[in-house]
Protein backbone atom coordinates (compact mmCIF):
# COMPACT_ATOMS: atom_id res chain seq x y z
CA UNK A 1 0.00 0.00 0.00
CA UNK A 2 1.64 3.35 -0.64
CA UNK A 3 1.23 6.44 1.09
CA UNK A 4 0.70 10.21 1.04
CA UNK A 5 3.77 11.24 0.53
CA UNK A 6 4.15 8.49 -2.81
CA UNK A 7 0.99 10.51 -4.05
CA UNK A 8 2.69 13.74 -4.42
CA UNK A 9 5.08 11.77 -6.98
CA UNK A 10 2.31 10.05 -8.66
CA UNK A 11 0.64 13.32 -9.00
CA UNK A 12 3.60 15.39 -10.17
CA UNK A 13 3.48 12.59 -13.34
CA UNK A 14 -0.12 13.82 -14.18
CA UNK A 15 -0.18 16.20 -17.29
CA UNK A 16 -1.08 19.80 -16.76
CA UNK A 17 -0.82 19.69 -13.24
CA UNK A 18 1.71 22.06 -11.76
CA UNK A 19 2.97 22.89 -8.16
CA UNK A 20 0.13 25.46 -7.55
CA UNK A 21 -2.50 23.44 -8.68
CA UNK A 22 -1.32 20.25 -7.08
CA UNK A 23 -1.62 22.84 -3.84
CA UNK A 24 -4.93 23.65 -4.39
CA UNK A 25 -6.06 20.21 -5.16
CA UNK A 26 -4.82 18.71 -1.81
CA UNK A 27 -6.12 21.24 -0.15
CA UNK A 28 -9.64 20.79 -0.97
CA UNK A 29 -9.69 16.95 -0.96
CA UNK A 30 -7.59 16.81 2.02
CA UNK A 31 -5.31 14.29 0.79
CA UNK A 32 -4.01 13.71 -2.74
CA UNK A 33 -4.65 9.92 -2.33
CA UNK A 34 -8.40 10.79 -1.83
CA UNK A 35 -7.96 13.47 -4.66
CA UNK A 36 -6.69 10.42 -7.14
CA UNK A 37 -10.43 9.19 -6.78
CA UNK A 38 -12.11 12.41 -7.55
CA UNK A 39 -14.53 12.30 -10.73
CA UNK A 40 -14.00 15.38 -13.84
CA UNK A 41 -17.12 16.54 -11.47
CA UNK A 42 -15.70 16.50 -8.64
CA UNK A 43 -12.34 18.26 -10.24
CA UNK A 44 -13.98 21.42 -11.33
CA UNK A 45 -14.47 22.55 -7.86
CA UNK A 46 -10.70 23.40 -7.26
CA UNK A 47 -10.09 26.97 -7.88
CA UNK A 48 -8.99 27.78 -10.75
CA UNK A 49 -9.35 24.06 -12.52
CA UNK A 50 -11.95 24.17 -14.87
CA UNK A 51 -13.85 21.08 -16.74
CA UNK A 52 -11.33 20.44 -19.72
CA UNK A 53 -8.76 20.52 -17.50
CA UNK A 54 -10.30 17.96 -15.59
CA UNK A 55 -11.33 15.99 -17.97
CA UNK A 56 -7.84 15.91 -19.46
CA UNK A 57 -6.39 15.51 -15.50
CA UNK A 58 -8.91 12.29 -15.25
CA UNK A 59 -7.63 11.15 -18.73
CA UNK A 60 -3.79 10.88 -18.40
CA UNK A 61 -4.33 9.87 -14.46
CA UNK A 62 -6.11 6.58 -16.29
CA UNK A 63 -2.95 6.13 -17.65
CA UNK A 64 -0.70 6.07 -14.50
CA UNK A 65 -0.23 3.12 -11.93
CA UNK A 66 0.71 4.76 -8.86
CA UNK A 67 1.51 1.49 -6.66
CA UNK A 68 4.51 0.97 -9.82
CA UNK A 69 5.59 4.71 -10.25
CA UNK A 70 6.05 4.98 -6.31
CA UNK A 71 7.73 1.44 -6.37
CA UNK A 72 10.37 2.79 -9.11
CA UNK A 73 10.53 6.14 -7.73
CA UNK A 74 11.56 5.18 -4.53
CA UNK A 75 14.45 3.19 -5.68
CA UNK A 76 15.99 4.88 -8.08
CA UNK A 77 15.36 8.41 -5.64
CA UNK A 78 15.77 7.15 -1.99
CA UNK A 79 16.18 10.45 -0.60
CA UNK A 80 13.13 13.05 -1.34
CA UNK A 81 10.62 14.88 0.70
CA UNK A 82 6.97 16.15 -0.27
CA UNK A 83 4.46 18.12 1.82
CA UNK A 84 3.40 15.07 3.82
CA UNK A 85 6.92 14.81 5.21
CA UNK A 86 7.32 16.43 8.39
CA UNK A 87 11.12 16.91 7.13
CA UNK A 88 10.14 19.32 4.34
CA UNK A 89 11.44 22.74 4.94
CA UNK A 90 8.47 24.80 6.35
CA UNK A 91 9.52 28.00 5.18
CA UNK A 92 9.29 26.35 1.74
CA UNK A 93 6.02 25.15 1.87
CA UNK A 94 4.90 29.28 2.55
CA UNK A 95 5.28 29.84 -0.85
CA UNK A 96 2.19 29.15 -3.35
CA UNK A 97 4.58 27.11 -5.41
CA UNK A 98 6.66 24.99 -3.42
CA UNK A 99 8.07 21.90 -5.13
CA UNK A 100 5.89 18.89 -5.02
CA UNK A 101 9.02 17.08 -4.23
CA UNK A 102 12.49 17.96 -3.13
CA UNK A 103 15.51 15.39 -3.83
CA UNK A 104 18.63 16.15 -1.44
CA UNK A 105 21.82 14.49 -0.77
CA UNK A 106 23.98 15.40 1.86
CA UNK A 107 23.91 16.01 5.64
CA UNK A 108 19.76 16.52 6.84
CA UNK A 109 20.08 18.51 9.66
CA UNK A 110 15.84 18.77 10.78
CA UNK A 111 16.63 22.20 12.76
CA UNK A 112 17.24 23.76 9.27
CA UNK A 113 14.39 22.63 8.16
CA UNK A 114 11.78 23.41 10.68
CA UNK A 115 13.02 26.92 10.57
CA UNK A 116 15.00 27.08 13.57
CA UNK A 117 18.01 28.50 11.61
CA UNK A 118 18.48 31.31 10.00
CA UNK A 119 18.76 30.46 6.21
CA UNK A 120 20.25 33.65 4.24
CA UNK A 121 20.76 33.68 0.63
CA UNK A 122 23.72 34.92 -1.76
CA UNK A 123 23.25 35.29 -5.21
CA UNK A 124 25.04 37.00 -7.86
CA UNK A 125 26.61 37.27 -11.01
CA UNK A 126 28.88 34.17 -12.65
CA UNK A 127 31.32 37.14 -13.50
CA UNK A 128 32.24 39.22 -10.45
CA UNK A 129 34.54 41.67 -10.05
CA UNK A 130 36.91 41.66 -7.29
CA UNK A 131 35.40 43.90 -5.03
CA UNK A 132 32.10 41.84 -5.68
CA UNK A 133 34.29 38.31 -4.72
CA UNK A 134 36.37 40.22 -1.76
CA UNK A 135 32.46 40.95 -0.27
CA UNK A 136 31.29 38.48 -0.92
CA UNK A 137 33.95 36.47 1.03
CA UNK A 138 33.85 38.37 3.57
CA UNK A 139 30.12 38.52 3.80
CA UNK A 140 29.73 34.76 3.90
CA UNK A 141 32.39 34.21 6.26
CA UNK A 142 30.78 36.73 8.85
CA UNK A 143 27.23 34.85 8.46
CA UNK A 144 29.50 31.93 9.06
CA UNK A 145 30.70 32.76 12.43
CA UNK A 146 27.40 34.66 13.78
CA UNK A 147 25.69 30.92 12.89
CA UNK A 148 23.75 31.06 9.48
CA UNK A 149 23.51 28.97 6.77
CA UNK A 150 24.20 30.18 3.30
CA UNK A 151 22.51 29.16 0.66
CA UNK A 152 23.65 29.53 -3.26
CA UNK A 153 22.84 27.88 -6.51
CA UNK A 154 26.22 26.24 -7.02
CA UNK A 155 26.73 28.63 -10.02
CA UNK A 156 30.19 30.25 -11.06
CA UNK A 157 31.16 33.55 -9.88
CA UNK A 158 29.36 34.66 -6.51
CA UNK A 159 27.67 31.63 -5.95
CA UNK A 160 31.05 29.64 -5.88
CA UNK A 161 32.54 32.07 -3.28
CA UNK A 162 29.59 32.05 -1.19
CA UNK A 163 29.35 28.31 -0.89
CA UNK A 164 33.38 27.99 -0.50
CA UNK A 165 33.57 30.83 1.64
CA UNK A 166 31.12 29.44 4.28
CA UNK A 167 32.94 25.84 3.90
CA UNK A 168 36.23 27.21 4.58
CA UNK A 169 34.88 28.87 8.02
CA UNK A 170 33.73 25.35 9.22
CA UNK A 171 29.67 26.66 8.34
CA UNK A 172 26.98 24.66 7.31
CA UNK A 173 25.80 25.61 3.15
CA UNK A 174 23.10 24.54 0.90
CA UNK A 175 23.16 24.18 -2.99
CA UNK A 176 20.19 24.65 -4.67
CA UNK A 177 20.87 22.94 -8.39
CA UNK A 178 19.05 23.23 -11.70
CA UNK A 179 19.88 19.70 -12.06
CA UNK A 180 19.48 16.41 -10.58
CA UNK A 181 21.53 16.22 -6.90
CA UNK A 182 24.05 13.83 -8.66
CA UNK A 183 24.86 15.70 -11.81
CA UNK A 184 27.05 18.57 -11.21
CA UNK A 185 26.68 21.83 -13.03
CA UNK A 186 28.92 23.36 -13.85
CA UNK A 187 31.84 20.55 -13.77
CA UNK A 188 34.04 22.79 -12.86
CA UNK A 189 32.44 22.83 -9.24
CA UNK A 190 32.25 18.89 -8.94
CA UNK A 191 34.94 18.83 -6.13
CA UNK A 192 33.02 22.03 -3.88
CA UNK A 193 30.09 19.89 -4.38
CA UNK A 194 30.93 16.83 -2.90
CA UNK A 195 32.41 19.00 -0.25
CA UNK A 196 28.84 20.60 0.18
CA UNK A 197 27.38 17.11 0.78
CA UNK A 198 29.91 15.97 3.00
CA UNK A 199 29.20 19.85 5.27
CA UNK A 200 25.65 20.91 4.10
CA UNK A 201 23.01 19.62 1.31
CA UNK A 202 22.42 19.27 -2.16
CA UNK A 203 18.88 20.19 -2.88
CA UNK A 204 16.95 19.99 -6.16
CA UNK A 205 13.19 19.37 -7.53
CA UNK A 206 14.83 17.43 -10.40
CA UNK A 207 15.15 13.73 -10.26
CA UNK A 208 18.68 11.88 -10.01
CA UNK A 209 19.79 11.96 -13.79
CA UNK A 210 18.38 15.35 -15.43
CA UNK A 211 21.02 17.18 -16.90
CA UNK A 212 21.03 21.03 -17.11
CA UNK A 213 18.31 22.93 -18.94
CA UNK A 214 18.24 26.56 -19.22
CA UNK A 215 14.39 26.84 -18.01
CA UNK A 216 15.91 24.84 -14.91
CA UNK A 217 17.75 27.68 -13.66
CA UNK A 218 14.79 30.52 -12.81
CA UNK A 219 12.68 28.08 -11.29
CA UNK A 220 15.32 26.95 -9.42
CA UNK A 221 15.93 30.60 -7.85
CA UNK A 222 12.33 30.65 -6.35
CA UNK A 223 13.74 27.76 -3.94
CA UNK A 224 16.40 29.66 -3.16
CA UNK A 225 14.35 32.47 -2.50
CA UNK A 226 11.77 30.67 -0.79
CA UNK A 227 14.03 28.65 1.43
CA UNK A 228 15.73 31.63 3.07
CA UNK A 229 14.65 34.37 5.24
CA UNK A 230 16.98 37.13 3.33
CA UNK A 231 18.59 37.27 0.28
CA UNK A 232 21.64 39.12 -0.40
CA UNK A 233 22.73 40.09 -3.98
CA UNK A 234 26.18 41.17 -3.78
CA UNK A 235 26.61 42.09 -7.47
CA UNK A 236 24.58 41.50 -10.72
CA UNK A 237 24.15 43.58 -14.03
CA UNK A 238 20.76 44.39 -15.16
CA UNK A 239 19.84 41.05 -16.27
CA UNK A 240 20.44 38.33 -14.13
CA UNK A 241 19.48 35.38 -12.49
CA UNK A 242 20.33 36.91 -9.31
CA UNK A 243 17.52 39.27 -9.64
CA UNK A 244 14.84 37.33 -10.70
CA UNK A 245 15.86 35.45 -6.87
CA UNK A 246 15.34 39.02 -5.26
CA UNK A 247 12.34 39.56 -7.24
CA UNK A 248 10.66 36.41 -5.96
CA UNK A 249 11.89 37.07 -2.37
CA UNK A 250 10.53 40.01 -2.29
CA UNK A 251 7.23 38.23 -3.41
CA UNK A 252 7.37 35.98 -0.41
CA UNK A 253 7.36 38.80 2.06
CA UNK A 254 11.42 37.82 2.24
CA UNK A 255 14.03 40.49 3.42
CA UNK A 256 16.34 41.61 -0.11
CA UNK A 257 20.00 43.43 0.34
CA UNK A 258 22.24 44.92 -2.09
CA UNK A 259 25.71 45.82 -2.28
CA UNK A 260 26.23 49.56 -3.67
CA UNK A 261 28.34 49.34 -6.26
CA UNK A 262 30.00 52.35 -8.74
CA UNK A 263 28.18 53.51 -11.62
CA UNK A 264 30.49 52.60 -14.27
CA UNK A 265 30.56 48.99 -13.17
CA UNK A 266 27.82 46.72 -15.50
CA UNK A 267 27.89 44.60 -12.96
CA UNK A 268 26.84 46.74 -10.27
CA UNK A 269 23.66 48.25 -11.70
CA UNK A 270 21.31 45.47 -11.16
CA UNK A 271 22.23 46.02 -7.36
CA UNK A 272 21.74 49.79 -7.78
CA UNK A 273 18.32 49.17 -9.10
CA UNK A 274 17.15 47.43 -6.08
CA UNK A 275 18.72 49.72 -3.90
CA UNK A 276 16.16 52.19 -5.82
CA UNK A 277 13.19 50.03 -5.57
CA UNK A 278 13.63 49.63 -1.88
CA UNK A 279 15.97 46.93 -1.03
CA UNK A 280 18.18 47.41 1.69
CA UNK A 281 22.21 48.66 1.53
CA UNK A 282 24.50 46.61 2.59
CA UNK A 283 26.93 48.88 4.63
CA UNK A 284 29.40 46.13 6.06
CA UNK A 285 29.44 43.10 8.27
CA UNK A 286 28.52 44.39 11.55
CA UNK A 287 25.23 46.51 10.57
CA UNK A 288 24.27 43.54 8.40
CA UNK A 289 24.41 40.85 10.64
CA UNK A 290 22.61 43.11 13.34
CA UNK A 291 19.95 43.15 11.40
CA UNK A 292 19.54 39.62 10.12
CA UNK A 293 19.96 38.93 13.81
CA UNK A 294 16.61 41.00 14.75
CA UNK A 295 15.13 38.90 12.03
CA UNK A 296 12.10 36.10 13.21
CA UNK A 297 12.63 32.35 13.34
CA UNK A 298 9.81 30.27 11.55
CA UNK A 299 9.14 28.41 14.95
CA UNK A 300 10.64 29.77 17.79
CA UNK A 301 9.20 28.65 21.13
CA UNK A 302 6.72 31.26 21.74
CA UNK A 303 5.02 30.58 18.25
CA UNK A 304 4.61 27.04 19.10
CA UNK A 305 2.92 28.38 22.43
CA UNK A 306 1.18 30.82 20.13
CA UNK A 307 -0.16 28.08 18.04
CA UNK A 308 -1.32 25.69 20.96
CA UNK A 309 -3.40 28.46 22.43
CA UNK A 310 -4.92 29.29 18.74
CA UNK A 311 -5.73 25.34 18.81
CA UNK A 312 -7.55 25.56 22.22
CA UNK A 313 -9.18 28.91 21.54
CA UNK A 314 -10.49 27.01 18.37
CA UNK A 315 -12.00 24.30 20.23
CA UNK A 316 -14.09 26.96 22.00
CA UNK A 317 -15.27 28.47 18.88
CA UNK A 318 -19.07 28.11 17.88
CA UNK A 319 -19.40 24.99 15.32
CA UNK A 320 -20.42 27.40 12.85
CA UNK A 321 -17.00 29.80 13.26
CA UNK A 322 -15.02 26.47 13.17
CA UNK A 323 -16.32 25.04 9.84
CA UNK A 324 -15.23 28.34 8.87
CA UNK A 325 -12.18 28.27 10.18
CA UNK A 326 -11.28 24.77 9.14
CA UNK A 327 -11.73 25.95 5.27
CA UNK A 328 -8.77 28.35 5.61
CA UNK A 329 -5.18 27.15 5.93
CA UNK A 330 -2.07 28.87 5.65
CA UNK A 331 -2.13 29.31 2.06
CA UNK A 332 -4.35 32.56 0.91
CA UNK A 333 -7.90 31.64 -0.10
CA UNK A 334 -10.68 33.87 -1.77
CA UNK A 335 -13.53 34.44 -0.36
CA UNK A 336 -15.63 32.85 -2.84
CA UNK A 337 -13.71 29.42 -2.27
CA UNK A 338 -14.68 29.65 1.65
CA UNK A 339 -18.40 30.04 0.88
CA UNK A 340 -18.34 27.12 -1.46
CA UNK A 341 -16.67 25.17 0.83
CA UNK A 342 -18.97 26.13 4.05
CA UNK A 343 -21.89 26.26 2.32
CA UNK A 344 -23.28 29.55 3.82
CA UNK A 345 -24.24 32.95 2.54
CA UNK A 346 -21.30 35.39 1.84
CA UNK A 347 -22.58 37.81 4.62
CA UNK A 348 -22.07 35.05 7.47
CA UNK A 349 -18.86 34.34 6.18
CA UNK A 350 -17.74 37.42 6.01
CA UNK A 351 -19.27 37.95 9.49
CA UNK A 352 -17.50 35.59 10.89
CA UNK A 353 -14.43 35.85 9.67
CA UNK A 354 -14.50 39.80 10.73
CA UNK A 355 -14.53 38.58 14.40
CA UNK A 356 -11.73 35.55 13.60
CA UNK A 357 -9.45 38.31 12.01
CA UNK A 358 -10.09 40.40 15.56
CA UNK A 359 -9.31 36.99 17.90
CA UNK A 360 -6.02 37.42 15.55
CA UNK A 361 -6.98 33.82 14.14
CA UNK A 362 -6.87 34.65 10.52
CA UNK A 363 -5.42 37.39 8.25
CA UNK A 364 -7.25 39.18 5.74
CA UNK A 365 -4.94 39.88 2.47
CA UNK A 366 -5.66 41.79 -0.96
CA UNK A 367 -8.04 40.86 -3.39
CA UNK A 368 -10.59 39.78 -0.47
CA UNK A 369 -8.15 36.51 0.50
CA UNK A 370 -7.47 34.92 3.53
CA UNK A 371 -5.08 33.02 5.17
CA UNK A 372 -4.44 31.63 9.18
CA UNK A 373 -2.67 33.98 10.99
Amino acid sequence: MIEERDFWVVWSRVTGVGPILLRRIAQYFGSLAEAWQATAHELVNVEGLGWQTATLIVEARSQLTPTAIAQQHQQDNPCFWTPADTDYPQLLLEIPDSPPILYYRGEVQPEDNRGATLLVAIVGTRNPSEYGRRWTQKLSTALTQAGFVVVSGLAQGVDTDAHRSCLNAGGRTIAVLGTGVDVVYPESNRGLAKQIAHQGLLLSEYASGTQPDRAHFPRRNRIIAGLSRATLVLEAPRKSGALITARLANEYGREVYGLPGVLDNPRALGCLELLNCGAHLILGEDELLGALMGLPHFQTASARSSSVNNTQLSLDLPEEWQFILHAISTEPIAIDRIVQQVGLSTGSVLSVLAQLELMGLVSQLPGMRYQRA
